[in-house]
């Protein structure tokens, strides 16, 4: 089971218990609960929901695993050939961890996956 969530202007793909990186939320610590509430497609196995835009009255709650996480940093270098002109700066952007708890989905109903049972091996006999 999977949904498509939107928050910060960017759209993510989640699951029950996946760790999720999102842009900083400076008013949350860490073991509080998140609640996403624009979700724009959900899947369970078999049956989708597809919101327009957002399939109304589903929520994605999470829980904060770290407040502040840094990124990698991205080095910006600047030159221009035999003008002296030499610019280095950096950027870190900065994210707040989360981890999916549940998916709440009205009207979807979970399809549990088969497991495929391995057909018997034919043997051949010999007519004679």
């Amino acid at each position: 089971m999977f949904a498509i969530i939107e928050d910060g202007g960017r759209q993510y793909r989640v699951q029950p218990g996946q760790e999720l990186a999102i842009d900083l939320r400076d008013d949350v610590e860490a073991g509080s609960a998140i609640v996403f509430d624009r979700v724009l497609l959900a899947n369970a196995g078999g049956e989708s929901v597809i919101g327009l835009p957002v399939i109304e009255s589903a929520t994605v709650s999470a829980t904060v695993a770290n407040p502040l996480h840094k990124g990698l940093k991205l080095e910006i270098q600047k030159f221009r050939r035999r003008k002296n002109l030499r610019r280095h700066t950096g950027h870190r952007q900065k994210y707040t961890t989360v981890i999916i708890n549940e998916l709440q989905i009205p009207g979807l109903q979970v399809v549990e996956k088969q497991e495929a049972v391995p057909a018997e091996p034919v043997t051949a006999t010999a007519e004679a």
